[in-house]
């Protein structure tokens, strides 16, 4: 594959995250599967899902994130994502597994995010000290993280 064609790849990849960013998931769409027709990529993977996600196609957001790993296992996003996905069809064992992964990810970047979804995912269990847990390490890595704050403070009061 040239350079040349990696770039264009990257370039149609960037305008797609701007059509989703601006809520226009089907050109969205159309430009994440045209960079993955360039060079796939485990990040147009990803954001392919994200677009998913938000038209309401989680089954389908679940497939691209798992096309993602296939693609780069160290590229931690597609595994929060899924976790987060699976929280949302209330799959809450199916999740923990998922978002353990990203937690150990090479690649990941922001790293609270999966703790931060761990302990959604244990709150929703009623495992109380493991999402304590969770969202204390989501705060470690990003103290300002202002979700992660007002979950352990919600968990504080209602365990007190």
């Amino acid at each position: 594959m040239s350079q040349e064609t990696m770039t264009r790849a990257w370039e149609v990849l960037q305008d797609a995250y701007q059509a989703q960013m601006e809520g226009d998931y089907e050109r969205a769409e159309e430009l994440y599967l045209s960079s993955l027709d360039l060079h796939p990529t485990a990040e147009a993977h990803t954001f392919l899902g994200w677009t998913y996600h938000f038209q309401g196609r989680i089954e389908d957001a679940i497939v691209a994130c798992k096309r993602a790993i296939e693609l780069d296992p160290d590229f931690g996003n597609p595994y929060n994502d899924i976790g987060a996905y699976l929280i949302e069809l209330g799959r809450f064992d199916e999740a923990i597994s998922w978002l353990k992964e990203a937690t150990g990810a090479r690649r990941y970047e922001p790293r609270h995010f999966p703790h931060y979804n761990l302990g959604r995912a244990y709150l929703a269990k009623e495992m109380y000290a493991q999402a304590m847990r969770a969202f204390q390490d989501s705060l470690q890595i990003e103290p300002r993280y202002g979700l992660a704050r007002q979950a352990l403070d919600s968990l504080r009061r209602m365990v007190n």
